[in-house]
């Protein structure tokens, strides 16, 4: 039976539409990854398209893994040839290690080489790019304070998903600060430049001028790809839509598969008008749309598309499932943002003992619309005793020991890149202190060289004081090292060093150097005894003293030496790296026209984990955390551990130095992600993409959710109200909506009242289950169809179950099986009093016969106009300028809600509001 069979009518016309332009709607759930890889396999085996030339794109390793995998299934493991499945960041990668030279232009000044970037350029994660920009700043005299490094590198990054270089920026600005901005710009892009650099926004647009700038290039692209899949179209920026009408050529055989109503990224420069103007750039195109929905139940999709259907931007769909009903959709109104996350808490716990019961893989999600909503969740999970995995925290590649490590890593592999030379040249402390560095910028500023050239030229000149240069000398003759052994000529340069510094022969030496083959990285520190017997440099230390060396990298790796290394390689090309769909599905043949695929180093002999524990062992990295002898240093010695076992995966794909440290830069958060955590904490758009049996949807208040930036703008809050779409149909079996009606602020010191969510108003009634006792402001939930039934709903419990923080322990409740969970913890909400009220106080003091008076507060007489509407202009003597946003009531209960620009939203009762108009 053909695989086609397994599709439905619709999925079937896309996947055989194979020649020219199609638009494929998929809505959420609809099976769009199955058209995907069903197409590319439709392909390879009804079209006889040669594999190689299919190109597919996507946003997220995960997803390009996904796709590789499937394709593999359908067409059979046995193919020599794979189709090219990459994410946008990974392909541009590849493309610019083969090609970025020739972008390069000759120098005027005779003798000095071309300008531009060569291909063992280094990519700047965020960290590094704000070194860069806190530098610029430094050297220009701003103030970090009134223009900070992150706020400039928002309006670069903007400035580049819009396709605008600092002169256009400068063009366009209309204030002194964005005049700065693109100045900063200039001088930052000149950095990058220096260091062979470049940031994640650089990849796609260099990739974009190399196309436009080279037709050689071009024309092999266009050969070389000619079939193209867009995963995700409607995430696209300026850069990748250009990427994809330059690489379509002029067969425009370009399938574009996407959700107009799942496009959620403009604030990373996604533009909805690339899938919404499809048609325009290709007249002939063919539009497709994907209806049926395999994941949520009838009723929450009918939910979504409820409130996904109020936005005007759209093409529209009508989405169906043939999981008719299913549970109402649940809405828990919290009197804070603790019982929220308590009550979340309770309901996954109960769950997870349901399931388990009834022999199930249970998995739940809470969505949240920022990341610093997690705490309350994380703390919640705690109380309960419940495992939980949040997504989007401190990424593996940012903690402090793996990013020293990446720096070495490259710095061996680009000495040029100043910013994470910073970074290592004094890590671990060998003497090289703040005089010293800022003589060196100082230097490499006056010269036009970059800091490791500075260093080269304040060693020979002699310009700092013996002991900062012993230091510099020693950090130099560390990289060189390594980048002798990476080149396969460490054993020449160790014979040739030593015997300057000793004198012995070179037969001697042979026999000392083959002694040490097949030991551990530490006896290699016993040829560098022979380099210096006289340094006092404090890194250099001898193997003798480590004694008991308890850093284990894996048994028999050390072993791999010499030819073994040799054969090691050779092997582990044969096997192909392949599998891993982000940094090797494309396979870059040589061709003559451009040129041979990208050596940074001839023929390696050694690999990435062998350089790692080099320079660990060299640096006395493990040794200075082992005499810290804390819990912290021995769980980042199993991170440096970890680092490792992560090359050594990347050496059995065969991946180079420069593979390895591209992947470590492309990780992204939707990577993070695991499928087997039974709680996983997220935010909504980090959910993008998942899906889970059950869903919190957390945080729906205005000013929250949506949020406060985007409620002037309506094409703001048209995206907040597909962000809420995405987070709704993440939800297989069960939805549950909650809000706080008091929530903290920051910068205020009592909880603040909260406004209910637009989002809840248009979730029909009769789909809503609420999960609590009705208060009077849940009034605005679910009134977006008619007939909804007045009071509680049948199925709410008598009273309100309330959650506090009080109880320092919630996991004994749930976990005793034979007592109801609502009822162990239920207390009434009104008597509820705060810890530290001023009862509690007075009640605290007089138990321990102490005289306590309550303070009486003298209630001042309001003043103020009265009678603002919505709509009308006021002014706070406190926030100061706002527009009111709601009212309300009448008379001496009137509440009104006024958006201020610099405070956001503030609920307040009128006649003591002291309000004027504006």
């Amino acid at each position: 039976m053909s695989f086609l069979e397994h599709l439905n009518p619709e999925q079937r016309e896309a996947v055989e539409t194979a020649e020219g332009p199609l638009l494929i709607l998929a809505g959420a759930g609809s099976g769009k990854t199955r058209v995907i890889t069903y197409r590319i396999a439709y392909l390879i085996e009804h079209k006889g398209v040669m594999p190689e030339s299919i190109l597919a794109m996507t946003f997220t390793n995960k997803a390009a893994a996904e796709m590789g995998e499937r394709v593999e299934k359908l067409v059979g493991g046995l193919r020599i040839a794979k189709p090219v499945i990459s994410t946008f960041h990974s392909f541009c990668v590849r493309m610019l290690r083969r090609d970025i030279e020739a972008m390069r232009i000759p120098s005027s000044v005779p003798g000095q080489p071309p300008i531009g970037h060569t291909k063992n350029f280094v990519i700047y994660d965020e960290s590094d790019q704000q070194a860069v920009v806190k530098g610029v700043m430094k050297r220009l005299g701003l103030d970090d304070k009134q223009l900070t490094p992150r706020t400039v590198l928002g309006r670069i990054s903007w400035a580049k998903n819009h396709m605008l270089d600092p002169q256009e920026l400068y063009l366009q600005s209309a204030d002194p600060k964005t005049e700065r901005i693109a100045h900063l710009y200039e001088e930052y892009r000149k950095e990058l430049r220096k260091a062979n650099a470049l940031d994640f926004d650089d990849l796609l647009l260099e990739a974009v001028r190399l196309l436009k700038s080279s037709a050689t290039v071009r024309e092999y692209y266009n050969r070389r790809f000619q079939y193209l899949l867009i995963d995700e179209y409607q995430d696209t920026n300026r850069p990748q839509y250009e990427l994809m009408r330059m690489l379509a050529g002029d067969r425009h055989n370009v399938c574009a598969v996407g959700d107009e109503d799942q496009s959620i990224y403009s604030w990373r420069g996604a533009d909805i008008r690339n899938i919404l103007e499809f048609e325009q750039d290709f007249p002939e195109a063919k539009i497709i749309r994907l209806e049926q929905n395999y994941r949520s139940t009838q009723n929450i999709l009918q939910a979504a598309s409820a409130v996904v259907a109020n936005n005007i931007r759209r093409k529209g769909k009508n989405l169906w499932t043939s999981r008719q009903g299913g549970t109402k959709i649940g809405y828990y109104e919290a009197p804070d943002g603790e019982n929220e996350a308590l009550f979340a808490a309770d309901h996954i716990a109960k769950y997870l003992r349901e399931a388990s019961q009834r022999a199930e893989t249970p998995r739940a999600a809470v969505l949240y619309r920022t990341n610093s909503q997690s705490r309350l969740f994380e703390e919640a999970m705690r109380r309960y005793g419940l495992k939980y995995h949040v997504v989007g925290g401190f990424s593996f590649y940012e903690r402090s020991e793996i990013k020293d490590m990446i720096s070495y890593l490259k710095v061996i592999h680009n000495p040029d890149d100043s910013i994470s030379l910073l970074r290592v040249v004094n890590t671990p402390t060998r003497g090289v202190g703040k005089g010293t560095i800022d003589t060196l910028e100082r230097l490499a500023l006056e010269t036009g060289l970059s800091l490791w050239g500075a260093i080269g030229e304040a060693i020979r000149r002699q310009l700092l004081p013996p002991r900062a240069l012993s230091s510099l000398q020693s950090f130099r003759q560390l990289i060189e090292d390594a980048r002798a052994m990476l080149s396969g000529t460490f054993t020449e340069q160790l014979q040739e060093t030593a015997s300057v510094g000793t004198g012995d022969s070179p037969g001697q030496l042979r026999e000392a150097l083959e002694s040490m083959r097949g030991q551990p990285p530490s006896a290699v520190q016993q040829g560098e005894a022979l380099q210096s017997t006289n340094d006092d440099d404090a890194t250099a230390f001898d193997p003798g003293e480590l004694g008991n060396f308890s850093f284990d990298f894996g048994a028999g790796d050390s072993e791999l030496t010499g030819s073994a290394v040799d054969s090691a390689v050779e092997a582990g090309r044969l096997r192909d790296s392949r599998r891993d769909a982000s940094a090797t599905n494309l396979s870059r043949p040589p061709e003559p026209e451009i040129g041979s695929p990208p050596k940074s180093f001839p023929a390696p002999t050694v690999s990435t984990a062998d350089i790692l524990k080099f320079l660990i062992d060299r640096t006395g990295y493990i040794k200075l955390l082992e005499e810290e002898d804390t819990p912290e240093a021995f769980s980042r010695i199993e991170n440096l551990r970890e680092l490792v076992n992560a090359a050594m995966d990347s050496r059995d794909r065969a991946e180079t130095l420069d593979e390895f440290l591209d992947h470590a830069a492309l990780v992204a958060d939707a990577d993070d992600y695991d499928a087997r955590a039974q709680i996983t904490l997220m935010s909504l758009h980090a959910a993008k993409g998942l899906e889970f049996p059950l869903i919190f949807l957390s945080g729906l208040e205005e000013g929250l959710f949506p949020h406060s930036r985007t409620m002037l703008v309506p094409e703001d809050i048209e995206e907040e109200r597909r962000l809420c779409y995405v987070g709704m149909t993440r939800a297989m079996d069960q939805l549950i909506l909650t809000r706080a009606v008091h929530r903290r602020r920051y910068g205020t010191d009592l909880p603040e009242a909260s406004v209910p969510s637009r989002f809840l108003e248009e979730v029909p009634a009769p789909l809503i289950e609420e999960l609590g006792t009705r208060r009077a402001s849940s009034a605005r939930v679910g009134t977006a169809a008619p007939g909804r039934p007045a009071g509680r709903s049948p199925a709410a419990p008598a009273e309100s179950t309330h959650y506090s923080y009080e109880d320092e322990d919630q996991s004994s409740a749930w976990h005793d099986r034979g007592a109801p969970i609502a009822q162990s913890r239920q207390k009434h909400t009104t008597p509820a009093r705060p810890y530290n009220s001023i009862e509690n106080i007075a009640e605290f003091f007089a138990s321990r016969g102490k005289k306590f008076t309550v303070p009486k507060h003298v209630v001042e007489e309001p003043t103020g106009k009265r009678g603002f509407r919505p709509g009308q202009k006021v002014r706070h003597p406190k926030y100061g300028e706002g527009t009111v946003y709601q009212r309300e009531g009448e008379g001496e209960e009137a509440k009104i809600t006024v958006q201020f620009p610099r405070f956001g939203l503030k609920k307040l009762v009128e006649k003591y509001a002291q309000l004027e108009r504006a």
